[in-house]
C-alpha cells in the first residue's frame, strides 16, 4: 500500500510536463505558422484596397497590367495599348515593379 502512493507524485509530474510540452508546442506553431499568415494576409488586404489608376500589378493567374480604372470590387487592367481587361480586385496580386519575397536579397 504504501509503494502505491509513492507512485501516485510521478504520474501527476508527468502529466504536467505533458501539459506543458503541449503548450509550448501550441505557442511555437502560433508564432511561425499562423502569425505570419495573418500578418501576409492583412498586407494583402492594405495593398488591394489601396490600388489606383496607374498602378502595375500583377494578377494570381500571372498576367501583367497597369490599372486602367477601379470601380468598386472591379480593376480593368490595360494589358497593352488599347486591349482592356476587367478582373476582381481580389485576383491582383502584387506590384508589377515589385520583387517576388523569394527573389529580395
Amino acid at each position: 500500500m504504501y509503494a502505491v502512493l509513492l507512485q501516485i507524485p510521478s504520474g501527476n509530474s508527468s502529466m504536467i510536463a505533458n501539459v506543458l510540452l503541449w503548450g509550448g508546442i501550441i505557442v511555437v506553431f502560433y508564432f511561425f505558422m499562423i502569425r505570419p499568415q495573418q500578418k501576409k494576409q492583412k498586407d494583402q488586404k492594405n495593398f488591394v484596397e489601396n490600388l489606383k489608376k496607374g498602378d502595375n500589378v500583377v494578377t494570381i493567374g500571372g498576367l501583367h497590367g497597369r490599372i486602367a480604372s477601379v470601380e468598386g470590387t472591379t480593376v480593368t487592367l490595360e494589358v497593352d495599348r488599347g486591349v482592356k481587361m476587367t478582373f476582381e480586385k481580389s485576383s491582383i496580386s502584387r506590384e508589377a515593379s515589385a520583387k517576388p519575397a523569394d527573389e529580395k536579397q
